[in-house]
């Protein structure tokens, strides 16, 4: 195979704040992975909170590049395999791993969801985040992207009284994410106001170790309650099972395409409800995100409707939150620059 790194930063439309961190830029680093005239393409975004910069990230795969370009690629669960065995961040590791799906599809010039024998008949909408803001921009946001589901960002001292507003602008589902800013006796008292609000589900409202706490808040919330910074790689799937109703899944957590596989499959024997997130990608990791979505319950992939400057063609969501599904193979993405 030849591998090739490329870096973009992409521009936000707004200033996106979560209760940990505020950004106007997000940048990104897209693994090029070609092979018999066909190009696949991976994705993975830098991260403070998880310690992942572009530098470090192309490092760590710079410094296997020439095992990368030896290797003999047959088939995406293979290559996985193999570059786990090389101590790569979770990030790196997804970038490579969605390329090597993306390239594997076209291969077999097949979309990954006809490979995976599941149908896009069916697949739940994606929401659209409104991060923490002045409640009057918060509502501002809204009105300036009506949608169907909004995953609203707290963890502030007014939380109740944003959904409230926010509630007086729109009859849509709400969904809320505190990443973990609440304790579990606030979670457990805001619950029955936020369902009465119209509120679906609550994800992640604790610190991700405090599961002490989650175990109260399972026991005494009247609100589902989804993991995400709890659920981080396949072996938090089983722990998860016991304190919450679902999990949240991100591909450059947990490493790519073919660990959410088995995470998702599991998930799913323990009865958790299903949702894969996203970290603000672009196009090509939304693209990848895209083919899980006949497997999913809900689903977080509205990157490129929070940038100006995507990058690719792939999964195109439209204004009602339908998809456009690419016919191309893999992931089915193009890149533009």
């Amino acid at each position: 195979m030849q591998l090739k790194l490329s870096t973009h930063t992409l521009q936000l439309k707004h200033t996106f704040t979560i209760s940990r961190e505020s950004h106007v830029t997000q940048d990104t680093l897209i693994v090029h992975l070609s092979d018999q005239n066909k190009t696949g393409y991976g994705e993975a975004t830098s991260n403070p909170y998880y310690g992942h910069t572009m530098a470090s990230l192309k490092a760590e795969i710079e410094a296997i590049r020439p095992d990368i370009e030896q290797f003999n690629f047959t088939e995406p669960t293979q290559f996985h395999a193999w570059l786990s065995k090389k101590k790569l961040s979770s990030f790196a590791l997804c970038a490579l791993d969605l390329a090597a799906h993306d390239l594997y599809g076209k291969l077999k010039n097949k979309p990954l969801y006809e490979l995976w024998g599941t149908s896009i008949d069916s697949y739940p909408l994606t929401n659209y985040t409104i991060g923490i803001d002045t409640i009057e921009k918060m509502v501002q946001k809204m009105k300036e992207k009506p949608w169907p589901i909004y995953k609203i960002k707290l963890g502030t001292r007014e939380d109740v009284d944003i959904v409230r507003e926010l509630r007086r602008f729109s009859t849509a589902v709400f969904r809320i994410d505190a990443n973990g800013a609440w304790t579990a006796s606030q979670t457990i008292a805001m619950a029955p106001t936020l369902k009465e609000l119209g509120v679906e589900f609550i994800e992640q409202p604790l610190k991700a170790d405090d599961w002490a706490g989650m175990e109260k808040v399972a026991h005494h919330s009247v609100l589902p309650i989804i993991a995400d910074e709890s659920c981080l790689v396949e072996a938090d799937v089983d722990h998860c099972g016991l304190h919450f109703n679902g999990i949240n899944i991100k591909l450059t957590k947990c490493g790519g395409l073919t660990p959410a596989l088995r995470m998702i499959k599991r998930g799913k024997e323990l009865g958790l409800k299903i949702m894969v997130g996203c970290m603000t990608e672009s196009t090509v990791g939304i693209s990848a995100i895209g083919q899980l979505l006949p497997q999913l319950d809900y689903v977080d992939m509205d990157g490129p409707l929070l940038i100006t400057n995507d990058i690719a063609r792939g999964i195109e969501i439209l204004d009602d939150a339908r998809i456009v599904f690419p016919t191309l193979g893999g992931s089915g993405i193009t890149l533009l620059s």
